[in-house]
């Protein structure tokens, strides 16, 4: 089958877009109001974008919390999902007004960050800490705004649970990351399938 996105016509009962690009990392985004509040939402639309400095970014849908804190105080924080910690991210993501502490809503312990202003999940084994560093509404092919806006930030600080480190590696089978695979769908990524860069005669 072929449909071009401007009509959308799949014909099936859902849309396969997020399906087809899958499975995405979860940045579960920590972030704090002007007015104190704390917010905690997961974004399947999350990834790493540079290392040299490192760099993450998150689009939201919509101008959501997450958006709105990021933009106003130039900080945010992403936790690491395991699969022990499936549920809460769910629960998290639950839509509540504006100034919700969603870290209470999903029975979470919130812990400031280190060396940015925005909350944490102290139960996560990894957390970035990160500065704003660019806020953008994405555009269509015409140049016209739409209603996708991505955030990039600078890490700033890293949190790493001892127990996940083994043989000088951040283990992630022992990490346990869950991933977004699109509709209601999630993944884990056991078993691991270790596989070196093949180098060429004669090519760096």
């Amino acid at each position: 089958m072929f449909y071009d996105t401007a009509s959308n016509a799949h014909g099936m009962a859902h849309d396969p877009f997020k399906a087809i690009v899958a499975p995405r990392p979860i940045g579960w985004i920590g972030t704090k109001g002007r007015d104190g509040s704390q917010n905690l939402s997961p974004y399947s639309f999350f990834n790493a974008v540079g290392d040299h400095p490192k760099m993450v970014m998150f689009s939201s849908s919509g101008r959501k919390d997450s958006l709105r804190n990021a933009e106003e105080t130039g900080v945010f924080t992403t936790s690491f999902v395991s699969r022990s910690l499936l549920m809460q991210m769910s629960q998290s993501s639950a839509a509540v007004p504006y100034g919700t502490d969603e870290f209470a809503l999903a029975g979470l312990t919130a812990m400031d960050g280190r060396v940015v202003d925005a909350p944490y999940v102290a139960e996560a084994v990894a957390v970035l800490e990160c500065r704003v560093t660019m806020v953008t509404t994405l555009p269509d092919i015409e140049g016209a705004a739409t209603d996708s806006h991505a955030v990039f930030g600078q890490v700033m600080g890293i949190h790493i649970d001892e127990r996940v480190i083994s043989n000088g590696r951040f283990d992630l089978a022992l990490a346990d990351p869950i991933l977004r695979a699109g509709y209601m769908d999630y993944a884990g990524i056991s078993p691991l399938i270790e596989l070196a860069r093949p180098r060429v005669s004669g090519r760096g």
